[in-house]
């Protein structure tokens, strides 16, 4: 369901900054993507209560594969409905953006930023393996590289992906 609720996006608006309606983000769509590929979180509105927000790849929790996959050549046509898609009454969940194939940035509902815990970097790489942990580098959903840490026990601490393996380890993430 759709949140109404005025101050959940006066929350977002405090935290992320205004909304950009569709067809704005459709014209700024190319600049939009370097910024989420930088690290920025852009929020797209529709309507009054649907808001989306472009976010960078390193920002998608868990693993990437299963999820729906778009161009981003597709994704500035079809703006409108990947927001409604991902922020509408049934939030089908986050919207994998790709160019040539590789994962860039992803569409999520807007109102589930609120829900997540400041942005939190853990040990890199090497300091995971230093720990006794194993890293395993995997073809992604759609020729990117997946990263997976799993503790002595195979339990997963920490995940990340690139469009090559340098690119997944560095962005490994607790």
């Amino acid at each position: 369901m759709i949140n109404t609720d005025p101050s959940v996006y006066e929350a977002l608006r405090d935290r992320f900054g205004a909304p950009v309606g569709v067809e704005e983000a459709r014209a700024q769509w190319g600049s939009l993507v370097r910024a989420a590929r930088s690290g920025t979180t852009t929020l797209i509105t529709r309507e009054r209560y649907e808001w989306a927000a472009l976010i960078p790849l390193s920002e998608v929790y868990g693993l990437l594969s299963g999820l729906p996959v778009v161009s981003l050549s597709t994704a500035r046509g079809r703006l409108g409905d990947l927001v409604r898609q991902t922020a509408g009454p049934y939030d089908e969940g986050p919207v994998l953006l790709t160019r040539h194939r590789t994962p860039v940035a992803a569409l999520v509902a807007a109102v589930r930023l609120l829900d997540r815990p400041a942005a939190r970097r853990g040990p890199g790489a090497d300091e995971l393996l230093a720990r006794g942990h194993t890293i395993t580098l995997a073809r992604g959903p759609v020729d990117g590289i997946t990263a997976i840490a799993r503790d002595r026990d195979g339990n997963e601490v920490a995940a990340g992906s690139g469009r090559d393996a340098a690119a997944a380890l560095k962005s490994l993430a607790y």
